[in-house]
């Protein structure tokens, strides 16, 4: 009996001692692999804001190239609620999702087309060229298809009203349908279209199955809940709630 007790205290040590040990190699491979996920994360997102805008193509998304680029780029922070330019929070710091969900930096939405449920107060713009003049104007963009939340980019062009090219970098629709916001043919009908019914602020970009020729896009066959996200979280984003005060500057 007493034999039995020694082996099954030394297997039990063992085994604590094996456990702790690769706890030890886990969480040390996890910090020390913590910078260079934070590096790709980075890459991944100035690489979507560029090819969006049109300044790249996926296969040329280099780090050296991407870098290169995005230096050239001015980032500034609005604030939503007045469309102004702020200096309230740095736009190298400041984390426009996480905003959204605190209650200091946000607000619920009472009319809520794009599914966000909250309003962060500020939000991040890209500029291409000249900060006060720029040459193309990107927003990030989000909200609410069938089975996921679509996160991407909409560039503008410096007229705040041309679209230069849309394109989501997350989002969990489904393959061969919803997911077909990823295909380079349906992206490609983007650049060139009008945000703005012709003398207003009113937004028209969108889906549809007929599309108007000056404002709207092919919708996604057998996706109808997905192109209606689409379409709301834009019209949201350009809209009086979202960017919309901002662009009016520029018309």
């Amino acid at each position: 009996m007493s034999k039995s007790n020694d082996s099954m205290k030394k297997t039990l040590t063992v085994a604590f001692l094996l456990c702790l040990v690769c706890s030890i190699i886990v969480s040390g491979a996890a910090v020390a692999l913590k910078p260079l996920q934070e590096r790709n994360q980075e890459h991944d997102r100035r690489s979507n804001i560029l090819v969006a805008a049109g300044l790249i193509q996926p296969r040329e998304a280099t780090f050296e190239r991407v870098d290169e680029l995005f230096s050239q780029m001015h980032i500034r922070v609005v604030d939503l609620r007045t469309g102004q330019y702020t200096d309230a929070v740095s736009p190298e710091q400041f984390d426009q999702l996480r905003a959204a969900s605190d209650p200091q930096m946000s607000s619920a939405l009472a009319q809520d087309p794009a599914g966000i449920r909250r309003l962060e107060h500020y939000g991040l713009v890209y500029l291409v060229g000249d900060a006060d003049h720029p040459e193309r104007i990107i927003l990030p963009v989000r909200g609410s298809g069938l089975w996921s939340t679509l996160h991407g980019f909409l560039a503008l062009e410096g007229d705040g009203n041309t679209i230069a090219g849309l394109g989501f970098y997350q989002h969990a629709e489904t393959p061969g349908l919803g997911g077909e916001v990823d295909n380079p043919n349906w992206k490609a009908q983007w650049p060139g279209k009008q945000v703005f019914a012709s003398g207003t602020l009113e937004p028209r970009l969108g889906l549809a199955s007929n599309p108007n020729p000056d404002y709207e896009v092919d919708t996604l066959a057998g996706a109808t809940l997905t192109a209606r996200g689409v379409t709301n979280l834009l019209r949201f984003w350009v809209g009086e709630q979202g960017y919309g005060p901002f662009l009016a500057q520029f018309q």
